[in-house]
This record gives structure tokens, C-alpha cells and sequence, in this order.
């Protein structure tokens, strides 16, 4: 009798979990039917292709329209070419200059202040279709606090990669107390970002880590915008960029470059970084480095135009600034045509904050513009940006496995770049923004 009562419920227990099982939902995918699609794994575009998505992955395209099930959900795209969601490698998300007031606003805004203009610009951002950036620079590690808001839910913005605060040298370009009388400058240190000398740059680094930035970018050569006299001189030796770079590498972290002057940048490329920004006066020499060592070039040419039409305006720089604006701004077109020419890797990169956020797509049409073809223009902001990040098992192509991050304008982008600055429908993560 124990036995048949055993028997019976065992049964029974099949019997409901069966039951379980047949009343279970069927599971539902989102079907992408985009009329043409670039997946960033050629140069070339693909017709009539169904891109399938499980939760916030890629699970395969498919060449044709497939037929959904009654549970999947269906992204009407044939008008439009879908494209991994473009990225963008030297953005400012928590400033945007505006004349004057710019340079006034450390005296008035406080560490809240900059984080709400941070989460303002990378919503604008994202809206543009831009849904990974890498953020080269902020003032109170406020970039930090709003990757984590984002990769948690609570904001809305592109997924960021952050260094938190840029190294500097003293009175380099990124030393926070620059431009301030002796009476009101603050004592900074590796903490701060200003460092002289190895053991200070390797603190640096590790302060960084510990800030919780994802990556490295020191400040090799002077600037355009901060208020020193020099826009080109190294501003640091080869043993405080060997020490930073080793120090980078151990933490896993990959180092970022400003650099406008040809001796920065060479120092920095044969100490090992990962990427030159501007490089304005890249010669022969610093190109074929480059090449040797793999090193990446951002060209930031939107920034350039835009420093080099604000210096026509009076009062719109400070003196200091003025000319280093007209000088170094005109050149930075010319200076990626010869790179781009000369075989250098390229990665897509605006100084977004330097010109209006949402403004990045620009950037394309001024590459094109120097020579590059439509669909290298475009490579430069998924591939070869997901690689500078070192996220190409993740990011910037449309294949299986990858995170779910497209865009789509309406028309052929290969035709007419110009068409990436009105971008219709974005998603990141599997999750729609835009449509």
C-alpha cells in the first residue's frame, strides 16, 4: 500500500509539472527588419536582413525578412540601413564651452553641478546614436558616479568608459590650477591628477583605479583651451610616461594621449600608449611610430574647426588662448588626411564639449571631407573603436553574441554621410531609445 501511495503522488508531481511546463509563455524575441544593414565586418552593405535579439544580445542575422513567431516582437526598419550604434573616443560629458562664462564656472559650480550637466549631455548624446563613449576628462570623478547610474538603470545615457580626472604635470594643460592667482591656487597633487616624477605618476594611476576610472589619459603636450602660454611643449619626461604606462598595463587599464607637438607624442608612443588625441603636428616620423607600434589616432577634427571659428570672435578666448586657437585648430583636418593616407589606425573621436554635445555625427562629414571613404568613416566608430577599447568581443559590429546596440538613419549612409547627424531609431542594450 506504501508503495502504490508512493507511485501515485510521484505521478501526480509529473503530472502538474507537466502541466507547468505546457501553460509556461513561449519565449519571445525581437525581430529587426532593416532594408539595408552595415554589421562592421566589411566595407560593405547588406540587403534585406533580419536581425534577431534575445534580451539585450544579438543571436543572429539573417539574410531576408523572417517570419515572427506570435510572441516575437517586430522592429519595422526596410526604409532604413541599421548599424551597430556608433561610438565616439574623446567626449567631455560634464561641460560644453560657451565663451567666456567657461572659464568662470570652476569658481561657481560645485561637484552636483557638473555630475546633473554630465547626465544632461550624455542623454543628448545617446539620443544622437551615439551609445559608447569614452569620457577623457572630468573634473570631480562625476563621469564615474554616472557610468554606474547608467549601467544601473537610474539615468539615461551611452555606456561610458571614464578616466575620471586626466594626468597632468604641474602648470601643464589638465593642472586645475592653472590661470589662478598664488592666492586662491590649491595645492594639488597625484590625487588631483598633477604629478612630477615617477613615483608621483605611479601614484597617480593607482589613484585613478581606486577613483574607479576605467582607463588612463595624461596630458603629454600643452592645450589649446587652458590658460597657459604653450599649446605644443612636452610636459613630460620619458620616465614619468614609462612609469605611467607600466603602472596603467598592470591595472589593466589602457592610456589615452592628448598630444599637439611632435616630441609629446613621440615619447608617449615609444613608451607604449594605447592612443594620440588631436596630434595636430604629427610629422613622417611620428606617423611611421605610430604604424610600428599599433597605436591609434583620434583625430578630433570637429574640435579643431570649432576652437578655429571661436578665435575669430573677440573676446571669445582669453588672450592666451586666442592665438593657440587659431593656430592649432585649422590643422587638425590636414594632419588626419596624411594620417589616414599613411595607413595610421583610426578610432572616431569628436572633443564633444569642446563643440555641442549631439553634435558628434559632424565629425563623419569632415573625415569624408580629408579623404577617407564613407564606410572607413563609419568603421572608424564601431570597429575600430570597439578595438581601441579593447571590447570587440562585445561591441561594434552587428554579429551573434554582441551587445544589441543599433542605430538606423533613412537612405544609404555610404552615399551621403551626412545622414548619420539625423539618426531615427536607437537602441542600446536591447532596450529602444529612439524611434
Amino acid at each position: 500500500m506504501k508503495k502504490t501511495l508512493t507511485s501515485l503522488a510521484i505521478s501526480l508531481g509529473l503530472a502538474t509539472l507537466g502541466t507547468i511546463a505546457l501553460s509556461a509563455p513561449a519565449f519571445s524575441a525581437t525581430l529587426v527588419h532593416a532594408g539595408k544593414a552595415f554589421t562592421g565586418t566589411s566595407d560593405k552593405l547588406k540587403s534585406e536582413v533580419t536581425i534577431i535579439i534575445e534580451g539585450n544580445k544579438i543571436a543572429s542575422v539573417e539574410s531576408g525578412y523572417k517570419t515572427p513567431s506570435e510572441s516575437d516582437t517586430v522592429i519595422d526598419l526596410k526604409h532604413a540601413t541599421v548599424m551597430p550604434g556608433l561610438m565616439d573616443m574623446h567626449v567631455h560629458l560634464s561641460s560644453q564651452h560657451g565663451g567666456p562664462q567657461t572659464y568662470l564656472e570652476r569658481f561657481s559650480l560645485n561637484e552636483a553641478d557638473y555630475a546633473l550637466k554630465a547626465a544632461n549631455y550624455a542623454e543628448i548624446t545617446l539620443d544622437a546614436g551615439f551609445t559608447t563613449v569614452r569620457n577623457l576628462g572630468d573634473g570631480y570623478h562625476e563621469t564615474v558616479s554616472l557610468r554606474n547610474a547608467i549601467s544601473r538603470g537610474y539615468a539615461t545615457g551611452p555606456r561610458i568608459f571614464t578616466v575620471g580626472k586626466s594626468i597632468a604635470t604641474t602648470g601643464g594643460h589638465a593642472d586645475p590650477s592653472n590661470g589662478l592667482s598664488h592666492l586662491l591656487r590649491p595645492d594639488v597633487g597625484p590625487k588631483q591628477g598633477v604629478v612630477n616624477g615617477e613615483v608621483e605618476a605611479r601614484e597617480a594611476v593607482r589613484s585613478r583605479y581606486q577613483d574607479g576610472a576605467d582607463l588612463i589619459k595624461i596630458t603629454a603636450t600643452g592645450g589649446v583651451l587652458s590658460v597657459a602660454k604653450s599649446g605644443q611643449n612636452p610636459q613630460f619626461m620619458t620616465d614619468e610616461l614609462d612609469a605611467i604606462v607600466q603602472t596603467a598595463k598592470d591595472y589593466g587599464m589602457t592610456v589615452a594621449v592628448h598630444a599637439h607637438g611632435k616630441e609629446g607624442m613621440k615619447r608617449a608612443i615609444v613608451a607604449g600608449v594605447d592612443s594620440i588625441e588631436h596630434g595636430t603636428y604629427m610629422d613622417d616620423e611620428v606617423r611611421e611610430l605610430m604604424k610600428q607600434k599599433g597605436t591609434y589616432y583620434v583625430p578630433t577634427i570637429l574640435a579643431g574647426k570649432f576652437v578655429a571659428d571661436k578665435a575669430k570672435i573677440d573676446g571669445y578666448f582669453p588672450e592666451l588662448v586666442r592665438p593657440k586657437a587659431a593656430a592649432i585648430g585649422p590643422l587638425i583636418q590636414n594632419t588626419f588626411e596624411k594620417a589616414h593616407k599613411a595607413g595610421v589606425k583610426i578610432a572616431f573621436g569628436t572633443d564633444s564639449g569642446v563643440s555641442a554635445h549631439g553634435d558628434n555625427a559632424q565629425e563623419f562629414s569632415l573625415m569624408v571631407e580629408a579623404g577617407m571613404s564613407e564606410a572607413d568613416a563609419l568603421l572608424s566608430a564601431t570597429a575600430n573603436s570597439a578595438a581601441l577599447l579593447g571590447v570587440s568581443d562585445t561591441l561594434g559590429t552587428l554579429e551573434a553574441g554582441k551587445f544589441a546596440d543599433l542605430v538606423a538613419v533613412v537612405g544609404n549612409p555610404l552615399e551621403d554621410i551626412s545622414l548619420l547627424e539625423s539618426v531615427s531609431f536607437v537602441m542600446k542594450d536591447g532596450k529602444i531609445y529612439k524611434q
